[in-house]
Order: structure tokens, then sequence, then C-alpha cells
């Protein structure tokens, strides 16, 4: 994101469009009325007993992140699975095994609260479309937590953008206009973020069709993970 974006953005505070997902950190569109200021710890409490989205959710709510202060990564993803939601440990699926693998870190060092946070774009596993696959993330988390969670965070460096719904909240109008673009143009967003196709199974194919992405954007995920971490 260039200067005259985030300019633009934050003189846009009271003109949210109504795409909240796609709203930056900086948009203070949807920040707490109150203007209290809580800790980390109890926002997290706040955020974990969330119920706005109860009768939304086919398997109730179970807000699935994990994040302290002093992390200097921070994942998003799109929202839980089934599996994760039952666990309450995230990318604790193969999904999670594969971006471990992008990364080349062991899972200690994936799931050391002290150093990787992990917030995805919809907090609550959001159900399935019947003819398969998970819905979107849901927009309430954007609405509700996503900005004060990332305004606690003072220490990240280097943020991992997987999946299009993690770039649009991110990336915004400087995102592209497919994933493909967008995660191709990595070098613009680097090495503050770095736009990753998600690693699910159902991009192996995506994968494959794109060789350049084990090629050149693998190699400069590690090299900033391991400088970072």
């Amino acid at each position: 994101m260039n200067e005259r974006e985030l300019k633009r953005r934050i003189a846009a505070r009271t003109e949210c469009v109504g795409t909240c997902i796609a709203c930056l950190p900086e948009c203070g569109v949807h920040r707490t009325k109150n203007g209290r200021r809580e800790t980390l710890g109890q926002l997290l409490e706040r955020v974990r007993a969330c119920r706005a989205c109860e009768n939304e959710l086919p398997l109730g709510p179970r807000p699935v992140l994990r994040a302290t202060a002093s992390a200097r990564l921070l994942i998003v993803g799109q929202a839980p699975g089934t599996k994760v939601h039952e666990t309450g440990i995230p990318w604790n699926d193969p999904s999670g095994d594969r971006l471990r693998q992008w990364m080349n870190v062991e899972r200690d060092t994936f799931y050391d609260e002290s150093r990787v946070a992990i917030i995805p774009a919809g907090l609550c596993y959001p159900g399935r479309y019947a003819r398969g696959g998970d819905l979107p993330p849901r927009r309430e988390c954007a609405q509700l937590w996503l900005e004060a969670l990332r305004a606690r965070l003072p220490n990240i460096e280097f943020t991992l953008l997987c999946g299009q719904y993690a770039q649009k909240l991110y990336l915004g109008q400087s995102g592209k206009k497919s994933l493909t673009e967008t995660v191709r143009a990595w070098r613009e967003y680097f090495p503050g973020y770095l736009p990753l196709p998600h690693p699910s199974f159902r991009n192996l194919r995506w994968i494959k069709k794109n060789p350049w992405f084990e090629k050149e954007v693998l190699p400069a995920l590690r090299n900033r993970v391991r400088r970072v971490l």
C-alpha cells in the first residue's frame, strides 16, 4: 500500500462504503465508540466470549485466534474449518501443515505466541455452501474486532495474507483483480506483507499451473520469516 492510498483510507474514516471486510486497520469506521483503552488480554477475553453471530453459525460460536503484544509475525487466513473449530487450535489441519512447510518452520515455532500472532479474517467457522466448500468469513468479525486487535500488536513486522479474503481485508484497492495477479505482484507489498494462495488442497492445481510461486515467492517467504523470528 502506497502513501497516497493510506491517506485516502484515513480520510474516509467516516465514509465506510459497506465493504467492511476490505477495511484496513487504518480505517477507523468501526472503532469502539466508548473509546476505552483496554489491554490486549482484556480484548481477547471479550473476543473469545463473542456471540454476535450465534444464530447464524451451524456449529455455534468459537472464535479461534492467538496473539500477544510481543508477536512480530502475523498470519491472516480466512476462517476456521471444522477441525480447527473442534480443537480450538488455528491451522491445526492439512492446510496448516502445508503452510508450515511453505514457511519452513516447526509446529513449536509456529505456535509460539510470543513471536507469532494468528488472527483470521473470520474468527468462527462460518458453515458450508450447499454445493460444497466453506462459506466466506463473516463481516461481523471485521466490524467488531479486527481493527482493535491489530492496533494492539505494535511489534508486527511481517504479515502473511493467506487467500483472497485476507488480501481484501488488508490490501483493499491496492490488491489486483485476481488472487493470481496479487500474488504475482508480491514485491509491491513486501517486506511488510506477503500475499499467498490459501494452502488448501484445493489450490494444489493452482500451484502446479504457477511454478513461479514455488521458485520466487517461497524462498522470499522463508528468508523473511527466518529474519523476523
